[in-house]
């Protein structure tokens, strides 16, 4: 049996198919270098989870950063580049709030730009999210 926040971030992934700009470049907590080949690709992975305890349960408040690396062209810069991925990444998790039933809310908490010279613009925009949950005191997986 899993945590709910591994549940969460499970269900994250299906909710993520098809994203635009990145299609199956999706890829959790990943730290192995994106090459120039792979094109724009999305990173997601947990941030901070904090709890607060309740008189019959855990509030959990987990931060998950979505990461979209990309370059831009001599016609779009790199935050331009980004933002079809930013609005198709926020209608996803906005889709079904819940998760699958396994979360109380979603909602953003901020976006942030890292923009790289080079051979060609590159950089990371990342986008912070803050996802409610619940669990029993004695089982974080109910």
């Amino acid at each position: 049996m899993s945590t709910k926040r591994e549940l969460i971030l499970a269900k994250i992934k299906t909710q993520l198919a098809g994203t635009t700009g990145v299609g199956t470049r999706i890829y959790r907590s990943r730290v192995t270098p994106v090459s120039r080949d792979e094109g724009a690709v999305l990173i997601y992975e947990p941030l901070s989870d904090s709890c607060e305890v309740r008189r019959n349960n855990f509030q959990w408040r987990l931060v998950v950063r979505f990461s979209i690396i990309t370059r831009g062209s001599k016609t779009k810069s790199l935050d331009q580049a980004a933002d079809p991925t930013v609005l198709s990444i926020h209608s996803k998790l906005i889709s079904d709030i819940t998760l699958g039933g396994n979360a109380i809310d979603i909602s953003p908490q901020s976006v942030s730009f890292d923009l790289v010279d080079g051979d060609q613009p590159s950089g990371v925009v990342s986008l912070d999210y803050i996802i409610i949950y619940q669990t029993s005191t004695t089982d974080l997986s109910s």
